[in-house]
């Protein structure tokens, strides 16, 4: 026996709808069989992934493209100055930015940040060319990418022995910021020909020793190291 969903009047199994409020006897088992299929598809398509060898492909021809008709167009056209060394020295270092993630990724860190160096030194080489002297590149430019290459390859040669949490990296960054600028410093001033006595690096310095002494006490106490390690959640 069944009733009306409308008005709940009991229903003979025979009709088709209610004899009061004339409302359609729809059978729960017909319900599928009855309304019309769904316009969208049920099964859920996905688009293919592209590999890392065809975006290695495609960053290869885009940047062999480009250094080779800007030095075309720098040979025939626009021949005043070699300024395509620049875009040319762009794009080697691009590739060699993007190496490790597209093509090879199981390089090591420390020699990627190597590869990295090295290609911006190359990089500035060839803008060296553009100007009247290269005396800003052996004395300044490439001194300050060996030094901050040096830098870079300290954490992962140290990660390699000694688990480098936030604490401990800190302190080394705060070990290499003084050493750099006032490096730094000494190098500008053997450019310009003058004494060799630090000013503003004086002021880095002196930040960072301080800086340097609270850490190195934070790091020796293990009360004091937990206390920060809690309260800056890490």
């Amino acid at each position: 026996m069944s009733y009306c969903v409308n008005c709940g009047v009991e229903l003979e199994a025979s009709l088709k709808k209610c004899p009061l409020c004339h409302t359609p006897v729809v059978n729960p088992n017909q319900l599928n069989k009855e309304f019309p299929p769904s316009p969208y598809p049920t099964e859920k398509g996905q688009v293919e992934v592209v590999k890392r060898k065809d975006l290695g492909i495609l960053l290869s021809v885009v940047l062999s493209a480009t250094s080779g008709t800007c030095f075309l167009l720098n040979l025939l056209v626009f021949n005043a100055s070699l300024w395509s060394l620049t875009v040319i020295g762009c794009c080697i270092c691009l590739f060699v930015f993007t190496f490790p993630a597209i093509f090879y990724s199981k390089t090591p860190i420390y020699v990627s940040l190597l590869a990295d160096g090295i290609s911006v030194a190359v990089y500035l080489f060839l803008i060296s060319f553009l100007t009247s002297s290269t005396t800003w590149f052996w004395q300044l430019g490439l001194p300050i990418v060996v030094m901050l290459t040096v830098c870079a390859e300290v954490f992962p040669l140290l990660s390699r022995f000694f688990p480098l949490t936030i604490l401990p990296c800190s302190l080394c960054i705060f070990l290499e910021i003084p050493a750099f600028c006032v490096s730094l410093e000494l190098l500008i001033k053997r450019l310009l020909d003058r004494p060799y006595r630090i000013t503003w690096s004086a002021v880095v310095l002196t930040v960072c020793v301080i800086i340097d002494f609270a850490l190195i006490t934070i790091l020796a106490k293990k009360r004091l190291r937990n206390e920060v390690r809690r309260r800056l959640h890490f």
